[in-house]
């Protein structure tokens, strides 16, 4: 199947009315828990895992992913207007953003941030069209050596690479490699780190362990703020047109930060939030007057939006050809592809091409969806920040106990939810990622499988991995970013 026909294969799937109604679904409710801030693309579909169990596989991947995109686009309405992040993504977005909207020009940098975020989804799809097949190609001659070095290298990336201490971030990530080994060993029958609980022989259940991360540690963090709510004025639609001078300087910023955020995006073990930083670190870099970052440039909203905007999309790249999540929500998606039975990796375009060009062909349907419903309808995203938090803790309660139960009808999985959710809370009190934890969690199998069949094929010798010409460049990278790390610590310290 050549790419023109995936693509027109991809748009029968993703037009047909039951998936395209769970795509507009999916980018509606991404705007609006990206609009929210404390709740988060995480938290949101996590929720809506357990739903997936009864849909297609088509249209539950279509679903997740426009929380996922659709979340990106509702971020920058709160970062905007209040200085508040919906996502970690946006908090960029607030640098330029919000003097904006102080100075009477939020209709423009509303504007701007939709604008961008549309472009910056389209290239990144282009990118997910023509990279994936030969992705998937190179894929094929990877092996079990090259899958295990691949995929540390990605956990090391994701952990020395971005903000945070490299220490705390690899602490993360060896918790969570530890959690995902929890359960039989399915080599040699054993019980792993189970306790005697029949529960957890199976292993930590990912929903809950998603759930009480993300969704209750959410509820606790912000439980003391049950009073808030922002009155927010309506935003007149004619304000939100830019003039001619100011649409002249919108390409430039959109270019680079979508082709920054396409490269990091398509990395395995990196995500949106690092291109979105660095994007607004470019634009400060190229422009003949930086130090008027922070005061109201458009750039400084551009180049971000556009930069996470398309990293969201290529970050399906190694998930869906390697089968290597690219940022913690895309490990979130790698989960609701295996509930489906869905393998992926580099036979998925031959095996899956309705799953594959469906998804590509609905990323830009979704897009447009979103285009056309925030720009009239900003004014109504803005109003739902005046609900109290005391309105929605108690709904996001009940949908995280119900959904976690019926996954597998334990009561035993709803507590864990609840002693996860402290842990979370905890963790973030003391400056710890708990989005790093979940990575590690999903990896953390995936490698133990791929380094134990390794040292069989070698018979326990570990030259493998510097014989292998594609593992030996992963070795390489990964000490690399360690060495890194460690003079970057040395130089602080001095």
């Amino acid at each position: 199947m050549t790419t023109y026909e995936g693509l027109m294969h991809g748009l029968s799937v993703a037009l047909h009315p039951s998936v395209l109604v769970y795509s507009l679904f999916g980018a509606i409710l991404g705007t609006f828990v990206g609009v929210l801030p404390g709740i988060g693309a995480m938290a949101a579909i996590t929720l809506l895992l357990p739903i997936t169990y009864y849909v297609s596989s088509e249209a539950a991947l279509v679903m997740l992913a426009g929380v996922y995109y659709g979340a990106q686009y509702g971020g920058a309405v709160a970062s905007i207007l209040l200085r508040l992040p919906g996502t970690p993504q946006s908090a960029v977005t607030t640098l330029d953003g919000y003097p904006m909207a102080q100075n009477g020009r939020a209709g423009l940098a509303l504007f701007t941030s939709m604008i961008s975020s549309f472009s910056g989804s389209m290239l990144g799809i282009i990118v997910l069209i023509f990279l994936a097949e030969w992705l998937s190609g190179v894929a094929t001659k990877f092996g079990a050596a090259d899958y295990a070095a691949m995929m540390i290298m990605g956990l090391v990336a994701a952990s020395t690479v971005g903000s945070g201490r490299p220490a705390k971030n690899l602490a993360m990530v060896v918790l969570g490699l530890i959690i995902g080994v929890i359960g039989t060993d399915v080599n040699s029958g054993l019980q792993r780190f189970t306790f005697g609980r029949t529960e957890l022989m199976d292993g930590v259940n990912l929903v809950a362990l998603a759930m009480g991360l993300f969704g209750a540690a959410e509820v606790i963090s912000n439980i003391r703020n049950t009073e808030r709510s922002t009155p927010v004025a309506r935003i007149p639609l004619r304000e939100l047109l830019p003039s001619r001078a100011e649409l002249k300087r919108l390409p430039a910023p959109i270019l680079r930060g979508s082709t920054l955020g396409s490269f990091f995006g398509a990395l395995p073990g990196t995500g949106s939030t690092i291109s979105s930083f660095l994007s607004y670190a470019l634009e400060r870099r190229v422009s003949r007057e930086p130090k008027k970052f922070g005061t109201g440039q458009i750039e400084g909203i551009s180049g971000p939006e556009a930069a996470n905007n398309s990293a969201s999309i290529s970050a399906f790249v190694p998930t869906l050809t390697l089968g290597i999540p690219g940022d913690p929500i895309m490990a979130l998606m790698l989960g609701a592809l295996v509930i489906h039975g869905v393998q992926p990796g580099p036979m998925m375009l031959e095996s899956n091409p309705d799953m594959f060009w469906g998804l590509v062909a609905s990323f830009a349907i979704g897009n447009l969806f979103l285009l056309f419903i925030n720009l009239p309808l900003i004014g109504i995203w803005v109003n739902m920040l005046r609900i109290p938090f005391r309105w929605l803790y108690p709904a996001i309660i009940v949908f995280i106990s119900m959904g976690v139960y019926s996954v597998r009808g334990s009561s035993f999985d709803i507590a864990m939810v609840a002693g996860i959710g402290i842990i979370g809370y905890a963790l973030s009190r003391a400056k710890f990622s708990p989005a790093l934890l979940l990575l590690g969690f999903v990896l953390g199998p995936l490698i133990e499988t791929n380094l134990r069949r390794a040292m069989l094929i070698s018979r326990g010798d570990p030259m493998v991995f510097i014989e292998r010409p594609i593992a030996c460049v992963f070795v390489v990278l990964t000490a690399a970013l360690i060495l890194w790390s460690l003079i970057s610590a040395f130089r602080k310290s001095q």
